[in-house]
């Protein structure tokens, strides 16, 4: 057969063509299936981790890394059946990959910091804790940064690297936790009736340990005031509670027993206001006089 002055072989271009068709279905089929073995092999993964008293996080972050290699292998195993050379492609990903790295150095900073993160689990989702300045409760810890819910309901959004070259304090790694209180008195003021006042506030609290026991000692001679210190244990859950209650028994009842808890005063001195005080009487003094 002829078209347009070329002899064309219609069995050999029937036969390409269902050879083509058949390579493109199967291509498609693999693929199909491939993603569907892949999410199924991924949640069989994510189940076995929690299983194996793997962290939640930790498991969803190597869940996505292995769906992710294994779409890769999908994809190339995919194109191997239309007939396109693997080894090529495999070449092709290498330079981007390279050219992507260089683009996206810091990104990747990151994303090298997050395997840290879900791997030596300084903190998991629910913790709080302080990164740099920000403190606040782990909502998410993503391949790039981690997410923290403030108290008042901001979400901070710190990247992984960051995280990895600062210090972190995570107050809900142990159970139990320490308040600190320290309260200033006046240097008139009877230290032991302080003493005994801010150690029976504590040890009645329903929120504190008994062991250990309560304490204050004296910790500063300051300028203005004989500062006394209390440390007493409590859980984790109740520690903000327990502080606050015991700041405004602290305050009531050294009221109640004439303990003063001196504040910073001031005095102002102004040039030349005797001068301008006299100056006002004697013109006061001055005889009125009719026009």
């Amino acid at each position: 057969m002829e078209f347009l002055g070329f002899t064309v072989d219609v069995a050999t271009l029937t036969t390409s063509a269902i050879v083509l068709i058949t390579r493109l279905a199967l291509a498609i089929l693999i693929f199909v299936v491939g993603l569907w073995l892949a999410k199924k092999a991924v949640s069989v993964a994510h189940k076995v981790m929690l299983k194996g008293h793997l962290n939640d996080t930790v498991a969803s972050f190597l869940g996505r890394l292995l769906y992710g290699v294994l779409l890769v292998v999908v994809t190339l195993a995919a194109l191997s059946k239309v007939g396109v050379q693997t080894t090529s492609v495999v070449a092709i990903l290498g330079g981007a990959a390279v050219a992507i790295g260089l683009s996206l150095k810091d990104q990747l900073s990151n994303f090298a910091a997050g395997i840290m993160i879900v791997t030596f689990r300084p903190f998991v989702s629910g913790d709080y804790v302080q990164i740099n300045s920000f403190t606040g409760t782990v909502t998410e810890i993503t391949l790039v940064n981690t997410h923290l819910t403030t108290t008042n309901n901001h979400d901070i959004i710190i990247p992984n690297n960051s995280i990895s070259t600062s210090a972190v304090i995570n107050y809900s790694s142990l159970p139990n936790r320490r308040v600190d209180i320290t309260v200033g008195i006046g240097y008139d003021a009877d230290i032991k009736v302080a003493k005994e006042v801010m150690l029976k506030l504590a040890r009645d609290n329903p929120l504190a340990f008994t062991d250990p026991e309560p304490i204050v000692r004296v910790t500063n001679l300051g300028d203005n005031s004989v500062d006394l210190t209390l440390n007493v244990w409590t859980t984790n859950a109740d520690w903000w509670s327990m502080q606050c209650e015991l700041l405004e028994q602290f305050k009531e009842a050294l009221d109640d027993e004439q303990i003063e808890i001196p504040f910073p005063q001031r005095s102002v001195h102004v040039k030349g206001l005797d001068h301008m005080i006299n100056q006002m009487g004697e013109s006061q003094k001055l005889p009125m006089t009719k026009s």
